[in-house]
């Protein structure tokens, strides 16, 4: 039977690489080394005025690139580069928190190391504030433990945002897993409309369901994109499930079974042929 740490150590349907993996081997193999590499080639379209482009509208449309393959392929249209060429931040691809973290899952799976997306929120972007984000964690052989990695932080936006904490290694504080905000929001700890995408935009406690409900996908190696939901329903039955789920997130080296044979097999769980997608 497969452990755990094999499982997440190889690629999924959308992390899988494809046609691309023999130049993708012979890219930069640390931590830094592929968060540089996945920095120069992805641009937030929300940051972009931190690197001084103004993104055409039409090309938001890459944001609906899910599979890793499409996202290289798209890469390598608006640049025939080498992906270790730093590209200038207008022919980088766009995408977000999820695609940088996706990226680096991708990169290091194909290097057999183990490797998931993890959905939840951070707290270093926004004072008093938890921004709905998504990062990738490895397993660190040497250390014996899960790792959280920011890709997506590089020196322009510390800077943007006053960022001084370790994004190679989040401390515990600065990523709240979807899981135990769930947790926190049904015991009354915290008021959900602290959680979202800014303090002054969307925010509430649908961002923290769907969190969770990302999380489960994920860690079956189904890394959705942010702006893709479906529906479990509002009643006390649903609320429960979500209550189970997010404990299994939270042990999901222990409960990855349960994990996975609930999205397999529950018909309300498992992600439906057609999801809502939201308009960017």
């Amino acid at each position: 039977m497969q452990t755990c740490l094999e499982y997440f150590a190889c690629s999924g349907p959308i992390t899988d690489i494809g046609a691309a993996a023999e130049e993708i081997s012979r890219l930069p193999s640390t931590i830094p080394g592929l968060c540089r590499l996945i920095q120069g080639l992805i641009l937030h379209p929300f940051e972009a005025h931190h690197y001084g482009v103004k993104v055409p509208r039409k090309r938001w449309r890459e944001l609906d690139l899910c599979e890793v393959a499409c996202m290289l392929q798209r890469l390598w249209e608006l640049d025939q580069a080498p992906l270790d060429v730093q590209r200038s931040p207008e022919k980088r691809l766009l995408g977000n928190c999820r695609d940088y973290a996706t990226l680096l899952c991708a990169f290091l799976r194909l290097q057999q190391i183990p490797a998931r997306v993890r959905y939840g929120f951070a707290t270093y972007f926004e004072a008093n504030f938890y921004t709905d984000h998504v990062v990738c964690e490895y397993w660190n052989t040497e250390q014996q433990r899960w790792i959280l990695v920011d890709a997506q932080i590089d020196e322009v936006l510390r800077r943007a945002y006053g960022i001084s904490l370790d994004t190679l290694d989040l401390p515990q504080n600065a990523f709240l897993p979807a899981g135990r905000a769930w947790q926190l929001y049904r015991s009354a700890t915290v008021d959900p409309t602290e959680f979202g995408i800014t303090s002054s935009g969307p925010r509430g406690v649908t961002f923290i369901r769907t969190g969770v409900l990302h999380e489960v996908a994920a860690l079956n190696k189904v890394e959705l994109l942010c702006q893709e939901e479906w529906d479990l329903g509002d009643g006390e039955e649903q609320l429960q499930i979500v209550d189970q789920l997010a404990q299994w997130t939270l042990h999901a080296d222990t409960m990855l079974g349960q994990l996975r044979s609930v999205f397999e097999q529950g018909t309300s769980l498992s992600v439906p042929p057609m999801v809502r997608r939201y308009a960017q």
